[in-house]
């Protein structure tokens, strides 16, 4: 991977790219988002008025290349805040790279650094190439996901 990859919290400046990325995120997962969605996690991301809402962007010579959504929140099995890594995405022509790896290693220093140092993510089984990298940096639990 080159040494010219930033990652870096999200700045107003990176609307474009970041809104570029998560589509590609989105489309992946065969999803979509209203507009109003995409202006709201944007705005949240940003905000001061939102500080467990929270994201990286991973940049080469000022392109997006990849970004990490992830939210603080509380637990009842623990004094002390979670954080729920949400969103993970590398361009497809960055993948295997490192970038991934950069961006998750990213979240957990800033998740230490504010004391939350439990982090955890979902995805689906189906999604083989980025499950080769959370094998690798997290443990897999034997939890199903439910929803209503």
């Amino acid at each position: 991977m080159s040494d010219s990859i930033t990652i870096r919290p999200m700045k107003s400046a990176d609307e474009a790219e970041w809104r570029r990325l998560w589509t590609g995120y989105l489309e992946y997962y065969e999803t979509s988002v209203t507009e109003k969605v995409y202006q709201t996690t944007f705005a949240r991301l940003l905000s001061t008025d939102h500080p467990d809402q929270n994201g990286f962007i991973a940049l080469e010579s000022d392109k997006g290349i990849g970004l990490v959504h992830y939210i603080y929140h509380p637990h009842n099995w623990r004094v002390d805040h979670v954080c729920y890594l949400q969103d993970l995405y590398a361009d497809p022509s960055v993948r295997g790279t490192g970038v991934g790896r950069k961006l998750i290693e990213a979240v957990y220093s800033q998740a230490d650094a504010d004391g939350r140092p439990s982090v955890y993510w979902m995805t689906q089984d189906f999604n083989h190439t980025g499950r080769r990298l959370y094998d690798r940096i997290g443990k897999l639990t034997p939890f199903i996901k439910y929803t209503r």
